[in-house]
């Protein structure tokens, strides 16, 4: 397989990013000796003979085949690395037990040491303060620098101590579309993948401000990318990551990967992800019934539903996200039940109401309920879309939560796929729906 090497601009100057080594691209599908060989042959020259190294990965709401990648990884480096770590960025979501650990990593229950032997996987305790040490702070300045003047407000920008205690940190992990930073991957596995609620708040709610609808999927460098890098700057050590762009709703089939610092790899596989996690309509639809996959386990992650359907829908049509095994709206985050889900400008023209709450959670509470009005003085909030959840949450929750309720028995995808007005999306969450522009 021939190497190819990709570039775009990567910094915030708008200089060129350094190439990234990058084997596939649109429309490939590497085998695994195609990968494994890769890697190896990467990482092996990489220098890091002696040196310690912490590999953050993604938990299981992402695809890729961690475990064929993770093997890679280990066969590069076993015996040659002082320490070799794995760190499950799982931002605010919630821990991987043992048993799911085994099965995203690829080791029998119980046999990491025989799989992997030499190997340690901690999960980003995030709800413990002691998980974290202080990096620095990015000034308000700078801040209003990089967000365009949205957001003026200095963040200290705390980190998971294993990325600092280590030599080399190395990122592993998929790249796409996404709805805070424009295309998931590279340093957003350090912020906000292993990261402190003040640089998590900060980021989600500029991209909050921008909103979903306009930065999903936005080539380059977003104010929040930019945020995210200039954080990742301050990291000590040195930076590495193999970003890998799936083959979405396969078994973990990969149409690239690209070997180089966080930055020009993330850079190379975004814009594979571009050409390969976009769909394109002719014309908006009135109806999208987005059927979520189990790996999303509450509105928290299956909301991607939404975000991934929301520029294809017909101002007044209907995003429903099918998920009956849904049961809870957050498992980390019950205070949205309290907050509800709404637009962005519900929130910024009562800005001392909820200004003291976690800004994230605001974030993700605007991301789901999508764009819309909301009048002061009369108190009434207009949404452009409406959002319909066919889950086993109760219905008296739902509605609580300023969302429409639809049992799910009463669905029949067959007879959604029927009606000329809707869009059936299996496996909803990771392609990005657009409408061509003619």
């Amino acid at each position: 397989m021939r190497e190819n090497a990709y570039s775009a601009d990567a910094h915030e100057g708008g200089g060129p990013a350094p190439a990234a080594a990058c084997i596939g691209g649109p429309g490939t599908v590497l085998s695994e000796a195609q990968v494994t060989e890769f890697v190896a042959g990467q990482l092996g020259g990489a220098g890091l003979d002696g040196r310690s190294v912490c590999v953050v990965v993604p938990d299981g709401t992402r695809s890729c085949p961690l475990p064929l990648l993770l093997s890679a990884v280990h066969g590069a480096l076993a015996g040659r690395v002082s320490r070799l770590t794995v760190l499950i960025a799982l931002g605010t979501h919630a821990a991987m037990d043992e048993a799911r650990l085994a099965q995203h990593l690829g080791y029998p229950e119980g046999g990491l040491e025989d799989c992997y032997p030499g190997m340690t996987v901690r999960n980003h305790e995030w709800w413990d303060p002691g998980t974290f040490v202080s990096l620095g702070t990015i000034s308000a300045e700078r801040v209003g620098e990089l967000s365009g003047g949205l957001l003026r407000q200095a963040v200290d920008v705390r980190l998971n101590r294993a990325v600092v205690d280590h030599d080399v940190t190395l990122v592993l992990g998929p790249v796409f579309p996404h709805e805070v930073v424009g295309f998931s991957g590279g340093n957003k596995y350090f912020f906000p993948g292993v990261a402190g609620a003040e640089i998590i708040d900060l980021s989600h709610w500029l991209g909050a401000l921008i909103s979903s609808a306009e930065i999903i999927g936005t080539r380059g460098i977003t104010p929040v990318r930019a945020l995210i890098d200039e954080a990742a700057a301050l990291i000590p050590g040195r930076r590495l990551a193999l970003c890998v762009v799936a083959q979405s709703g396969t078994a973990g089939a990969l149409h690239s990967v690209a070997c180089g610092t966080p930055e020009a790899a993330w850079a190379a596989a975004a814009e594979v992800s571009a050409e390969t996690h976009v769909r394109y309509l002719d014309a908006p639809v009135k109806r999208v019934l987005s059927v979520m996959p189990e790996k999303y386990e509450d509105i928290w992650t299956a909301a991607k539903g939404f975000y991934k359907l929301e520029p294809v829908v017909a101002d007044g049509g209907e995003v429903v996200l099918y998920a009956p095994h849904i049961t809870q709206l957050s498992a980390m985050h019950p205070e949205i039940a309290d907050i509800g889900y709404h637009c962005r400008d519900y929130f910024t023209e009562q800005w001392d109401r909820f200004r003291h709450l976690h800004w994230g959670v605001l974030a993700h509470s605007t991301h789901l309920r999508g764009a819309g009005t909301y009048d002061a003085a009369t108190g009434e909030e207009r949404c452009r879309l409406t959002v319909t959840l066919a889950t086993g949450i109760p219905e008296d929750v739902v509605r609580a939560a300023n969302l429409n309720h639809l049992d799910p028995a009463e669905v029949d995808p067959d007879a959604f796929a029927a009606d000329p007005e809707t869009l059936v999306v299996p496996h909803a969450g990771e392609i990005l729906h657009r409408l061509r522009t003619h």
